[in-house]
């Protein structure tokens, strides 16, 4: 009996790790338009082709005075997309210069940015609320219109195949009571731990994944200039681990910080391996 139940647990932590690699394997990556390039345009999905790994470019609404709702330059993005091969995943930058989650502007604004992820099949938006711009969740007359708004914008998101993922300044427990509150599947979490050390919720990052668990909808890496696997804000090699446990298998998207194209290439390179080999590990 003893023989056989070591066999079956042996069984089953290799067919666990078997899963693990497998998931690693899967993994989707993504970097963000600008943070690849200093210029808009869709010569950007042609440097993400070159990146070995990466299957996704987020692209920004409004970006160096272009924008997503002109209908000629959403198109060329488009083609762009299908000639390479690459996915767009998300839109970020859905605020036009001045606006904010806050003001009176955010229904119409939030609705142009699903319309235009509808259009280039993105499945997610990122809609970024930092600082005083950001529901104080301990008062409930500054989160309540927020979760009002988020739930009236939740219908034309779901029909659209789109979810809004909300990228907060605040601690994850109350990114967490923000979505409940909202109670829609298309509102969860855009998840950037090292947003969430820098603005002194520190030591939260981490732990915060399994706070989070399916709330969240996608997720930035980054750590400014450097590697991940260079010392930072956030212990990415935990963070990744953390990720792999709650079965997270969304898109990951780089937010680094880049000096040219061809270190661009080099630096992404090394974070999806290194990223793929802790996931797996």
């Amino acid at each position: 009996m003893q023989r056989r139940q070591f066999l079956l647990g042996s069984f089953a932590a290799a067919a666990g790790a078997t899963a693990m690699r497998g998931a690693a394997a899967a993994l989707k990556f993504g970097h963000r338009q600008a943070n690849m390039v200093d210029d808009a345009g869709p010569a950007v999905f042609d440097l993400a082709k070159q990146i070995h790994g990466l299957s996704g470019v987020e692209l920004q609404v409004y970006f160096k005075g272009t924008t997503l709702c002109d209908q000629a330059t959403l198109a060329a993005y488009q083609r762009a997309a299908e000639r390479t091969g690459l996915t767009i995943p998300s839109l970020a930058g859905v605020w036009p210069p001045g606006a904010t989650l806050l003001q009176p502007t955010a229904e119409e604004n939030l609705r142009n940015a699903i319309h235009a992820a509808e259009s280039v099949h993105a499945t997610t938006i990122l809609a970024a609320c930092f600082e005083q711009n950001c529901p104080n969740m301990d008062q409930e007359q500054s989160y309540g219109p927020v979760v009002a708004l988020l739930q009236k914008v939740s219908g034309a998101a779901r029909d659209a195949g789109v979810t809004i993922g909300m990228e907060t300044s605040n601690a994850p427990a109350d990114d967490r009571k923000l979505i409940d509150l909202v109670d829609r599947p298309s509102v969860k979490v855009y998840y950037d731990l090292d947003n969430v050390e820098r603005y002194a919720h520190t030591g939260e990052a981490v732990p915060g994944i399994a706070i989070l668990k399916d709330r969240i909808r996608q997720v930035h890496l980054k750590n400014e200039d450097r590697l991940l696997e260079e010392a930072g804000r956030v212990n990415w090699a935990n963070a990744v681990k953390g990720l792999a446990a709650v079965g997270y298998t969304g898109w990951l998207v780089f937010e680094t910080s880049h000096s040219g194209p061809q270190q661009c290439i080099e630096a992404t390179r090394k974070n999806i391996a290194f990223v793929t080999n802790h996931y797996a590990s």
